[in-house]
């Protein structure tokens, strides 16, 4: 069975994901009330963290994290284990296509590879589910998430809406080329005036999750 995706992203009034000051700390701490299996990531978000995780501490793999996958047709991300020593993840599985690059033979990281050009996302998400995967979170925006929703792979959206408008900037639904139905299953407002948008996609169960307070 497939494993229910809930896509979680920080985004201005406007849309957009960068060019503002988002509140970090309240959006992963909300993205543990799901206790995802696995986190989804595509190669332009970490790409985009790149010199962050170069300075991050490295306590080490945290087994009772869920595991990060990384979607990388291209293979454009190479300090995967470097990934999988920040603390956060139990370890690090590298998403690829049949047309991927060749990767170094003394690579450690396991690997799936699905797809000609492109990785099948939804062959992953079968595989992850025959893997025991309940949940997955997918943490980018950009192409990755269009697909996923392109391609009807979306069961929940969680929006956490800044008060600031960029003008500017990528927003977190430039590569949907679809029509979507969402209904609203939950709105809170934070004391910042950070307001948190749930949505599940018309037709999907709605994964449980606590609820933070408004006033956190």
């Amino acid at each position: 069975m497939r494993p229910h995706v809930v896509a979680q992203l920080a985004v201005s009034i406007d849309g957009a994901t960068t060019g503002f000051e988002a509140d970090h700390a309240r959006f992963y701490a909300m993205a543990t009330l799901w206790q995802e299996d696995v986190t989804l990531i595509g190669a332009d978000t970490l790409l985009a963290q790149e010199s962050a995780v170069r300075v991050a501490p490295r306590p080490g793999a945290r087994e009772a994290g869920p595991l990060l996958a990384v979607v990388d047709s291209r293979h454009r991300v190479h300090n995967l284990e470097e990934l999988r020593d920040l603390g956060y993840w139990s370890g690090v599985l590298a998403l690829y296509s049949e047309l991927t690059p060749a990767r170094a033979l003394d690579s450690t990281t396991p690997e799936l590879v699905t797809g000609y050009d492109h990785v099948d996302l939804a062959e992953i998400l079968d595989l992850l589910g025959r893997r025991g995967v309940k949940l997955v979170r997918v943490d980018s925006g950009g192409g990755l998430l269009g697909a996923m929703f392109d391609l009807g792979l979306v069961d929940e959206l969680s929006l956490l809406v800044h008060p600031v408008m960029t003008g500017a900037g990528p927003r977190w639904n430039d590569s949907f080329t679809g029509h979507l139905n969402l209904e609203l299953a939950n709105v809170e407002t934070f004391k910042t005036g950070v307001t948190w948008l749930r949505y599940c996609v018309a037709g999907s169960p709605l994964e449980v999750a606590e609820t933070v307070g408004a006033t956190g």
